[in-house]
């Protein structure tokens, strides 16, 4: 939501969030490299057609859009106007990603990145997923995890205790609306999500591989694309410092048990449709 018709919360730079906002549209193409690193282990992206959900400041476009035709999707018009990639094919929809106006099975790769938590309806979403994508689409989903107890200590978004575990409408309620007044009417708070439930909601259509190994590799490797709040950073670096790194390293692993439930900061999916 956009404080008035000017100027969008996320580009005011009295908001308390404002750096971390402005860190986070700086590393855009480091990011976009990075999850196309991650689809790329077992399948090579070439000639798609892809749907960027939330795409932002365009990183991720601009990177898959160097071979491939994108469809670059955003709910503020401000962020696609921002997204000046006149040197490579790509196209704009301003919208709701509940409601796409693309034909059915147009897609053969889905981006969903740090998206699915700001949706009030994630049922919808997920049916509109499934319309759009092809038989043997793929798609790619990045999310903080709600039990992580990194995030527990301090949540990705507003950089508070807690704030990882409370339903949007509580945050609202007790947060909000006494500490980010100008947040209050905002539709999308983020409301984090768990593995268990993330599995849940794709398990029936999709078989799914996390990626949380190498995201930690390329995390202690100096992967910029990865993490930008100033708590998760100096934790890295006292996690080099001290050799924490190499235990993690260790650990770090992609199956859904404890690592990933209760350790693992943010969820790197890549989900595969199953055959009919």
């Amino acid at each position: 939501m956009e404080v008035n018709s000017n100027t969008p919360i996320w580009l005011d730079p009295l908001h308390p969030n404002f750096l971390r906002w402005e860190k986070s549209r700086k590393l855009s193409l480091e990011r976009g490299r990075f999850v196309r690193s991650i689809i790329e282990q077992k399948n090579k992206i070439e000639n798609f057609l892809i749907i960027d959900l939330g795409s932002g400041e365009g990183g991720t476009t601009r990177v898959l859009a160097e071979d491939n035709f994108v469809v670059s999707v955003d709910l503020s018009l401000i962020r696609l106007q921002r997204q000046n990639n006149s040197d490579i094919k790509f196209s704009k929809i301003n919208g709701d990603v509940t409601n796409l106006p693309v034909r059915d099975k147009f897609a053969d790769l889905i981006i969903v990145q740090d998206v699915i938590e700001h949706l009030n309806n994630i049922h919808s979403f997920y049916e509109e997923i499934k319309r759009v994508l092809k038989p043997d689409g793929i798609v790619y989903l990045s999310t903080p995890n709600k039990l992580s107890f990194i995030n527990l200590i301090s949540d990705p978004h507003f950089g508070l205790p807690f704030i990882s575990i409370l339903k949007r409408r509580t945050i609202k309620k007790y947060f909000l609306k006494y500490f980010r007044k100008n947040d209050f009417y905002r539709n999308d708070i983020a409301q984090l999500l768990s593995l268990k439930e993330l599995i849940e909601l794709f398990a029936k259509d999709f078989c799914f591989e996390l990626n949380t190994k190498l995201a930690v590799e390329e995390l202690f490797d100096g992967n910029k694309g990865i993490v930008w709040s100033d708590i998760h950073l100096k934790f890295i670096s006292f996690c080099k410092i001290t050799r924490i790194d190499t235990i993690i390293k260790k650990i770090a692993n992609n199956k859904s048990g404890i690592v990933n439930k209760f350790i693992t900061p943010t969820f790197y999916f890549v989900f595969t449709r199953k055959s009919s």
